[in-house]
């Protein structure tokens, strides 16, 4: 099989976000893409990018993607985040992932990163196993925190006096 694996290109963000919403329907989550392709688009192609993204490509056709963005960790410096590595369903185990995530890693290195960290879902097996098989520490005693745009309203509400 002979893939491709580059840097996004604007046209590309479409099957990109045919992709996010793949991912989200094998993760339950149908509803949770809030985002629309037009601001995919301007977060990562205006003139202050808030992403690199990278696509796997066979025969013209956009297969897989991994999405990065720089972080700063006040233990190690300059880290970046894997937002999403993704392969649609019908092409994994054909090595496109770990072909993703070596590009996110040359590019880590190439900007000198200290860490590259994302989250897996604890109930997704594969993914951790093919993590795991390359190198990644899976951190199982740390949880995930968010406050999300209706928490942080109501956070700024109820603290508006500090």
């Amino acid at each position: 099989m002979k893939y491709t694996i580059r840097d996004a290109a604007k046209g590309d963000m479409i099957k990109v976000f045919d992709l996010i919403n793949e991912l989200a329907s094998f993760e339950k989550e149908n509803d949770a893409v809030q985002i629309t392709l037009e601001e995919l688009i301007a977060s990562g192609f205006g003139s202050n990018p808030l992403y690199h993204c990278f696509v796997a490509e066979i025969n013209k056709d956009i297969v897989g993607m991994a999405l990065v963005y720089a972080r700063y960790s006040t233990w190690q410096g300059p880290v970046i985040h894997l937002e999403d590595l993704i392969v649609t369903e019908k092409m994994r185990g054909t090595g496109l992932g770990t072909a993703l995530l070596k590009a996110v890693v040359q590019y880590g290195s190439e900007k000198g990163v200290k860490r590259i960290s994302w989250e897996v879902l604890d109930w997704n097996e594969p993914a951790i196993k093919f993590y795991e098989s390359k190198g990644a520490n899976v951190m199982r005693d740390w949880d995930v925190v968010q406050l999300k745009e209706e928490g942080m309203k109501r956070f700024l509400e109820t603290h508006e006096d500090i």
